[in-house]
């Protein structure tokens, strides 16, 4: 076959297979007009996000909190390095009867305890001693 013969035969095999494609899509889009072809809402709506804790009243302990989210959680919502959990009753109770003044200081100087340890000031050599104090006083409150 020469490339004369060849070119007839080309163009309509080209052609066929052009008319075999997929389906073009429509040349406009209808959307639902009323109401009736709308699709259904949704039976019940999502449950809300829990609302944020509420800021404390004291301001020291509003203060404390401010300390501990920006420096504190990472280690204490954890359970790092023995860190007792704001809120956990059973971490705290050694611990309560200490007094707010004595572990502030431990926060502060830093404390090597048998179930773990506090770096002096959470290694937030930045904060002052009242900030500790604060976070600790916030951590304290939260959990009697």
């Amino acid at each position: 076959m020469t490339t004369r013969q060849f070119l007839p035969l080309f163009a309509a095999s080209t052609i066929l297979l052009g008319a075999c494609a997929l389906e073009k899509p429509p040349a406009k889009l209808k959307f639902p007009d009323g109401k009736e072809n709308a699709a259904a809402p949704a039976a019940a709506a999502p449950a809300a996000a829990p609302a944020a804790e509420a800021a404390p009243a004291d301001p020291k302990i509003a203060a404390g909190k401010a300390v501990y989210d920006a420096n504190c959680a990472g280690c204490h919502d954890a359970g790092m390095m023995g860190a007792p959990k704001p809120g956990d009753k059973a971490g705290w109770a050694a611990r309560l009867p200490q007094g707010v003044e004595v572990m502030a200081k431990k926060a502060v100087t830093g404390y090597q305890g048998k179930a773990g340890m506090m770096p002096a000031k959470g290694g937030n050599a930045q904060l002052t001693d009242a900030e500790v104090g604060s976070a600790v006083a916030f951590m304290v409150e939260k959990s009697k």
